[in-house]
């Protein structure tokens, strides 16, 4: 009964889910999320080799052996049998060989770090308090809450936080992995197909930790030069607005202190210069030129209350 309900859930997944952003890995927009995918199928179909005989077995031995009406022979010396014994040790053992095998294989094969492409769309992501800032040093660009790749070409995305440790998540199209400030990370990943998903941070960091999402676009490559065009007619990015951005505060909440409608709407932004993630990296380190950029320490709350 339980596999069975789990292979009913895993199947019903994709279509219960949000239809307006992709939610799960269920539902794979790219190569890493569908490798993961595929190796979910592959782990249920060789548990199954263990769990099915139980289930079935059970019942057909108590059907077959109950009280009222006994079958077989009523052998009380009986204590041991080569057969059953290879049988009991060998397949779990057998089973638990393959599923090394292939966690191994798919370990390998899903490294963060490794480029899966040549020429990887560059793209730098920092964790704020609560909100996520994407860097487009090559477009000379940057959002708050969104980011956009083009779809059949790889990315690169380096991580970092200007506060406490976060981890990144975009179930549909790669896997999670943690930031802290100081430090870098990397993923590697690539969308096969248009559309949208839901990224989030999945490190518990504070009063706002429940409303630090963002939408990942999976765009067309001329829909995606026309999205970098929208971005260079934004706000500018520099160390002042850096600063109003580090305060303690969602997005509603960071556009109104930015001088923005008040609404849960990405930004998007143009550089004023572009070195912004060396600069919040190498402050940690005491390399930054100047005074610590954008500011240090545990950051203030919004002049909005927090994301209250």
């Amino acid at each position: 009964m339980t596999a069975a309900c789990l292979l009913v859930m895993l199947a019903a997944a994709p279509a219960t889910a949000s239809s307006a952003l992709e939610q799960s890995f269920l539902q794979p927009m790219g190569p890493v999320a569908e490798e993961q995918y595929n190796h979910l199928w592959r782990v249920v179909a060789i548990t199954m080799v263990v769990i099915l005989p139980v289930l079935i077995g059970v019942p057909l031995i108590l059907w077959r052996y109950r009280y009222s009406k006994p079958h077989g022979d009523y052998s009380p010396q009986w204590e041991f049998s080569k057969k059953l014994e290879f049988a009991l040790w060998g397949v779990p053992i057998l089973v638990v060989a393959i599923l090394a095998s292939w966690l191994w294989y798919s370990t390998q094969k899903l490294d963060p770090y490794e480029q899966i492409g040549p020429e990887p769309l560059q793209v730098q992501a920092i964790g704020l308090d609560w909100k996520w800032v994407f860097i487009y040093p090559q477009e000379g660009i940057a959002t708050v809450d969104e980011l956009a790749v083009p779809v059949g070409r790889p990315v690169e995305l380096t991580l970092t936080t200007d506060t406490v440790m976060q981890s990144l998540l975009i179930a549909p199209l790669t896997g999670q992995i943690y930031a802290m400030p100081g430090m870098t990370t990397k993923l590697n990943f690539s969308a096969n197909r248009s559309g949208e998903a839901e990224g989030e941070n999945t490190q518990f960091n504070g009063a706002g930790f429940g409303r630090q999402k963002f939408t990942v676009r999976a765009l067309q490559p001329d829909d995606y030069v026309a999205w970098v065009e929208r971005g260079s007619n934004g706000p500018v990015l520099d160390e002042a607005t850096y600063a109003t951005l580090r305060r303690q505060s969602v997005l509603a909440d960071a556009r109104v202190d930015l001088g923005l409608e008040k609404r849960a709407e990405p930004i998007l932004m143009k550089l004023a210069q572009q070195d912004v993630f060396d600069q919040i990296v190498a402050k940690y380190h005491g390399r930054s030129d100047g005074s610590a950029w954008g500011g240090m320490g545990l950051p203030e709350g919004s002049t909005e209350g927090s994301g209250q």
